[in-house]
């Protein structure tokens, strides 16, 4: 279906594996817009509940984007490619499904940009995240900049950014950049048993804590507003009648998503 993805469905669980191995999976114009129709797909399939983005092989997450595609743009196609970077990394981000990234190997300029785009991330022991754009006389433009501050703070945003050097998989969980380290090898078995447990909640209120969560850093909303509003739409839902009906019952709840 995908010339440069491979995708797979199991559990409600769709695992999504960037596939340019030989080119340790750098993005390129047709993986951004393969990324997208899987969105489109996450968004629109009841099946998928959530999601796993990782890449192909043990070298590489992402190492990057693709540079023989953008050695020769001018300022106005180097601002459009951004853009076009930003679009689909906000599109993971304000997903109402979970998306986790499974970080398998080097995360690197836009692929660190990737990974921080998800949800939250899973790191192989062997793991390595920079932002090297310096080193080519550029900055991050997929996002990297902003993310990255929320994420560690603002100092060693800078330092990670200016100096271009990578850190380990420890120091990122250090940092709270990863949410959890594992053995080469157990990413995507670690990724996958929070997403089954996450499957079994309401899929509405899992969706609401999401795009809560995100309004802390939107400037043009209030996010204390946002979760007041989402928590009343809740209790307009099937789920909440079903999750208090199934806690004073003492049994596990069956959530249909309305």
């Amino acid at each position: 279906m995908y010339e440069t993805l491979l995708t797979q469905l199991e559990k409600n669980i769709l695992t999504v594996t960037i596939n340019r191995p030989d080119k340790l999976n750098a993005l390129n114009k047709m993986v951004f817009q393969e990324l997208n129709l899987v969105l489109d797909e996450i968004a629109s399939n009841n099946d998928i509940k959530s999601a796993i983005i990782t890449g192909a092989g043990n070298k590489a997450f992402v190492a990057g984007a693709d540079i023989s595609e953008f050695a020769d743009l001018n300022k106005e196609q180097a601002m459009a490619l951004a853009q076009r970077g930003q679009d689909t990394f906000f599109r993971i981000e304000n997903s109402t499904k979970p998306v986790v990234a499974a970080v398998n190997g080097f995360a690197l300029g836009g692929g660190c940009e990737l990974a921080m785009a998800c949800h939250f991330r899973i790191a192989t022991d062997n793991a390595k995240f920079g932002q090297p754009e310096v080193n080519l006389g550029i900055i991050p433009g997929y996002g990297g900049t902003q993310r990255l501050t929320q994420y560690i703070g603002k100092g060693r945003t800078i330092e990670f950014l200016i100096t271009g050097n990578m850190i380990d998989a420890p120091t990122a969980l250090q940092f709270g950049l990863v949410n959890h380290v594992v053995p080469a090898g157990e990413v995507l078995s670690k990724a996958i048993s929070i997403l089954e447990l996450v499957n079994t909640k309401a899929p509405l209120a899992v969706g609401h804590c999401i795009t809560a969560a995100n309004t802390v850093y939107d400037e043009k909303r209030d996010g204390f507003v946002v979760e007041i509003t989402l928590f009343g739409e809740s209790f307009a839902t099937e789920d909440m009648k079903e999750g208090t009906r199934a806690f004073l019952e003492k049994r596990k709840p069956d959530f249909k998503g309305r």
